[in-house]
């Protein structure tokens, strides 16, 4: 098979309800990825979950089987913490900057922010003095966000959040959601949230990793089981034009291996629409996201990154070289539970979050240490899983060069240098 293939069983389509019957790439069964074990859990039972990608032939909206409740994932100790990176705090802050500029936004408006985690964003909009509200399920990160004097709802979002603060007399001028939609297992009821809360001039802005540049370029270790869609602009659209919404603008972003922002809009409201969006719509369908076939072939390209990473280990182990993972990500699991990676291939990973720190990888149980074990250990290569920060971390990781050792990255296909 060299494209999407019919499955026995199917599920429903989150966008329209039709059966899904057409897959993607099935990436086996795995641990959920952020789900990071101590080591008294080691030798229990680890639960695991079939990581299944399908295309809904009606309205392509790409998804993955919901196998696990949300609340199984963004729990009291969820570990992902936005403010672990420095180029996406600087993303943050220029949108910051921006949308004041472009929106005049002041002391009497509002900002929401909807997955808000430890207040990494928000934190941008309250030192220019603009109220501020975040909206967070994680206690554990809608506490480290308080605690940057963030005022966080610690709530899923959805319809009934939404008029819940509606009904406490909120209402925004600015919504933003940052890779927040392909986490909800029911994207009706969350786009349905938006023009409850919005102000009638209201905007709200989305983004989200471009399905275009996940198939493109390989990119399917940002497949997990939090991530329920995989959205182009095409499938975005038709959903918002079912809640009222327009989508007056959109932009290209470098972030997470290439992300859209979406701008929207109540269909009554008087932002100008934008060529952008054409652009983009017409990009997706020049790439052919509006039909089936664009979808083709991709599982095959997926197994040669797998055989392409495995090589490479097994090539490092036969020279006696040694491997160490940089950053504990999400995205680093389901590539190394997918190719079968383990202690055998890779020593540990480093991470700057003290959260996963002394931790085990989910599946491959790689220990995880902090950054400065890379200086004692020496290792001959560092293999980096966050590949979409891998400038920042070979700027960072300066040192390593110094004892001859090199950097590795293994999407779209291997890289060292």
């Amino acid at each position: 098979m060299t494209g999407p293939t019919a499955t026995a069983r199917a599920s429903e389509c989150q966008g329209c309800g039709a059966l899904l019957t057409i897959t993607l790439v099935d990436l086996g069964v795995q641990p959920l990825a952020n789900s990071y074990l101590t080591p008294d859990q080691v030798d229990s039972p680890e639960p695991v979950f079939p990581l299944h990608a399908r295309v809904c032939e009606q309205c392509l909206l790409v998804q993955v089987d919901r196998v696990t409740p949300p609340e199984t994932i963004f729990n009291e100790t969820y570990a992902y913490f936005s403010s672990f990176s420095d180029s996406w705090l600087n993303h943050c802050r220029q949108y910051a900057a921006d949308m004041i500029g472009r929106f005049d936004l002041g002391a009497e408006s509002q900002v929401v922010e909807i997955a808000s985690n430890d207040g990494y964003l928000l934190q941008y909009f309250a030192e220019r003095g603009i109220p501020v509200l975040g909206i967070e399920p994680a206690g554990n990160v809608a506490a480290a966000a308080r605690a940057k004097g963030v005022p966080t709802e610690e709530k899923f979002f959805g319809a009934e959040t939404a008029s819940e603060l509606a009904r406490r007399g909120l209402s925004a001028d600015l919504m933003a959601a940052k890779n927040v939609m392909a986490h909800v297992p029911d994207i009706h009821d969350f786009v349905a949230g938006i023009p409850i809360l919005l102000k009638p001039e209201g905007v709200f802005t989305v983004e989200f990793p471009h399905l275009l540049n996940l198939i493109r370029e390989v990119q399917f270790d940002t497949i997990y089981h939090e991530h329920f869609t995989y959205l182009s602009l095409l499938a975005v659209k038709r959903i918002f034009e079912q809640h009222g919404l327009v989508i007056f603008d959109a932009t290209e972003q470098p972030t997470h291996g290439g992300s859209l922002r979406v701008f929207a809009c109540h269909s009554g409201a008087a932002h100008v629409l934008t060529d952008n969006v054409e652009h983009v719509l017409q990009k997706e369908r020049h790439f052919g996201l509006d039909r089936v076939e664009g979808y083709r072939g991709f599982e095959e390209r997926v197994k040669a990154v797998r055989a392409g990473l495995l090589h490479f280990l097994d090539d490092a182990r036969a020279d006696g070289k040694n491997v160490v993972a940089y950053g504990a990500a999400a995205k680093g699991n389901t590539l190394l539970n997918y190719c079968g990676v383990g202690t055998d291939h890779i020593a540990f990973a480093v991470d700057r979050n003290p959260a996963k720190q002394g931790t085990l990888l989910p599946g491959s149980h790689i220990p995880v240490r902090a950054p400065d074990a890379l200086a004692e250990f020496k290792p001959d290569y560092v293999l980096i899983l966050p590949w979409n920060l891998r400038d920042e971390i070979v700027s960072q990781l300066a040192s390593v060069r110094a004892w001859g050792g090199r950097f590795v990255t293994a999407i779209p296909e291997i890289r060292i240098d």
